[in-house]
This record gives C-alpha cells, structure tokens and sequence, in this order.
C-alpha cells in the first residue's frame, strides 16, 4: 500500500504585533487604523529595548526597518508613531486563530504567536482540495476577525513554511515537493529557511548565490565549512524535513502550562522569568485540583523546529510554585546553552506522577506533617487572596522595584 501523501499547511499573520493592535484599536472605538498611517510596534524609547518590532507598510516605504532603534527609525520618519507592544492582545487574538483553525484539523502547531503549522492529511478526506480550504481559511480570518494571513502549503513544515513566505499579504501559496525546482531554486540562499546573514555571506564567498546551487553542492564540502549546519543547509535546499506537526495536548496523567513568545529569547534570566510564570499557574492548577506531583519537566521548542525535553523525578511531593519552578531552572541549566546558535520559540512547564494523597518518610520528624498543613494552608490564603484581588496583590519580594 502506498504511503500517504503529507499535507501541511502553514498559516502565517501578517505584520502581526501592528496589526493585532491596529484590530484591537478599532474595536474599542478608535476612527484610525494605524496601518495606514507612519506607525510602529516598538519598546520604551528610552530604554535599551526602545526598537522597532513591527512597522506600516508607509513606515516601511520611509525606510524603518525591524530591529532598529526607534532614534534611528525617527530620524527617518520624524512624524513617526510609536505604539507599545501589548502581549496580552497579542495571545487574545493569536488564542482566537488558533480555536478556529482546530476546526479543520487535530494537528495543530502553535510554532510562534502568529504561526501555526496544520497538518491537513487527515482532513483531505473531509474537507477536500486543500488549496481551497486555504483560501476558505484566509479569506475567514479576514472577514471574521480583522486581520490577514497567508497560507503555504507543502509536503512537509519546510516547505509549507517556505511557500508563506512568498509574496504577501493575503495570499495563498503552494510548495510541493514536484515544485522546488520551479519555485524554490532560483531563490537567494539567502531566502532558504535558518540562512542567516553570516552563513548566506560565506555561501556567497564560496560562490553558492541561489538555493538551486546550494541543492546540488556536495555535502562533504557543505560539511567542512559549516559542520552540522551545512548537512541541514543541504537538506532544507533539497526540501528534506521529516518533522512531526507537534499538538499540545497534555496527558490526563500530568499537568502542565506551555507559552509561544512574542519573540525568540537567548537571554536565561529572560527564559527563567518565563518560567517562573508557567510554574504558577501550573502550581495553581495542580492546587485547584487538590494534588501533588513528584516529576517535574520541561520542553523547550527551537526556531528551527527542534524541541528538547528533559524531566527529574523527586524524592518527595510537591505542589507549590517555588518547588516547580526551583526544579524547572535545574531542568534549564542541563538542557539549555545559551552561548549555542539555539533560539527559544516556544516553553513548556508540566508535573507528573500525580497523587491526591500527601505522602511522608516515616524517618522524617513527625512535625513535618503539621509544617506540610500549615503550608497548604497558607497556600489556600494567598490563592483565595488573588482570586478576589488579582494575581498582582500579593507578588515575590524581589519583584517589588525599589
């Protein structure tokens, strides 16, 4: 029997953070659509975070780029307007796209705040051509929510992904595996996925200018020059990629909380704060249901569709925040080299081994059992406390600026 044939669509926001604000704005009233005015996503001007996260098309025909300081990006566009990111918005309106794309398949894959990947294969039977399913999906998601994406469709998450990234906005692209020739060859090595500026430079140095020429270099020479990234260069040029569309969906056996970022993060102290929130709300979740865990893990997602997972089983319960996150951060530490090419797109906090019973070494001191009580019950407290004032009423002393 024949293999069947991956379908794999990739559905991709476009100009995300400035059009989700722009969306988010004209529901609550405003006249403007900052889309069509000298407008930017961007941080606090005066701070070291002050860059340009997104832009308008007519900041962009001024000259703004992404990633540019905002001084630099008004001294091109003087009557610039600087909006601040709002990550809240950001995941309402990524939650919303994501609720509606689970209609039309169990496979999704959140693989940043505005993409996802949808493997379609099983869906072709129910829901016919898949070119026209996409064109159903864009046109949806424009008319129902406000906002535009475009829609690559592949056999595999590279090329899905590369097929979105062809002419924008609003389009639908395909990629298939008979059309890399025609399509993808004649490219800049430059527009192959995970080619970033320093490896499309050398390429050019080695006289590899376009994805066709890098598909057919030996791959011992790639090899040599780039090491372990020359054998992927090779197979993205060759439109190889065997990754799974990865659902998150938790087993009933554990709990755990899982966050796409705004944007990839290297920085650890960053990711640790990251997880200190998923430990929370893992640890609420885990309370609520009156229960105690003795395995923690993590997973971390990668830019470049790898994931690493890593967990540790305790020798003792637990259900509170700071012993979660205590045992993610060691977790981090092994898993995690921030001084590696690795970007973190996506986290993952979650505890197994779950028990509704409260469990002791008898060789512990017997007061040990009155402390654990006290503690659930001052836990309940602080829970009770939030829930009717907040989450930001009682904080970590150490988050209190001074």
């Amino acid at each position: 029997m024949a293999m069947k044939r991956r379908i794999i669509l990739h559905i991709d926001v476009n100009n995300a953070f400035l059009s989700w604000t722009a969306v988010n704005m004209l529901h609550n009233g405003s006249k403007v659509d900052i889309r069509n005015r000298y407008a930017v996503i961007g941080g606090d001007e005066a701070t070291r975070h002050g860059i340009v996260l997104a832009k308008s098309i007519p900041a962009k025909k001024k000259g703004v780029v992404t990633a540019e300081t905002l001084y630099s990006a008004r001294k091109k566009c003087p009557y610039l307007e600087v909006y601040p990111p709002e990550f809240k918005v950001y995941k309402k309106y990524s939650d919303r796209m994501y609720t509606y794309l689970c209609n039309y398949s169990k496979k999704i894959e959140r693989y940043s705040i505005d993409e996802c990947f949808m493997d379609y294969t099983d869906s072709y039977q129910k829901f016919g051509d898949p070119v026209k399913l996409a064109y159903r999906i864009k046109n949806e998601i424009r008319d129902n929510f406000g906002f535009t994406v475009n829609v690559g469709i592949g056999d595999n998450k590279l090329l899905a992904k590369m097929a979105s990234d062809f002419s924008k906005p609003d389009k639908v692209h395909t990629l298939f595996t008979d059309e890399i020739k025609e399509k993808m060859w004649p490219l800049d090595v430059n527009d192959l996925f995970m080619i970033g500026k320093a490896s499309s430079k050398k390429l050019h140095e080695l006289n590899i200018n376009t994805i066709g020429e890098l598909a057919n270099t030996d791959i011992n020479f790639l090899m040599r020059h780039f090491k372990s990234m020359g054998k992927m260069m090779w197979e993205y040029a060759n439109g190889i990629d065997n990754s799974e569309v990865e659902s998150e969906r938790g087993s009933p056996k554990s709990i755990s909380t899982s966050v796409v970022l705004p944007y990839d993060y290297t920085n650890v102290e960053e990711i640790k704060k990251i997880l200190r929130d998923l430990s929370i709300d893992t640890g609420r979740r885990l309370r609520n249901k009156k229960m105690y865990a003795s395995n923690v893990s993590i997973w971390i997602k990668f830019h470049d569709f790898t994931k690493i997972s890593k967990q540790m089983t305790l020798d003792k319960l637990i259900n509170s925040n700071d012993d979660i996150y205590d045992n993610a951060c060691k977790l981090l530490d092994k898993i995690y080299n921030p001084d590696g090419d690795k970007k973190v797109r996506s986290l993952c906090v979650g505890v197994a081994n779950l028990t509704d019973t409260y469990k002791v070494q008898l060789s512990l001191l017997e007061n040990n059992l009155k402390e654990e009580n006290i503690n659930d019950e001052l836990k309940k407290t602080l829970e009770d406390i939030k829930k009717k004032y907040g989450d930001k009423s009682i904080t970590y002393a150490d988050r209190i600026h001074k």
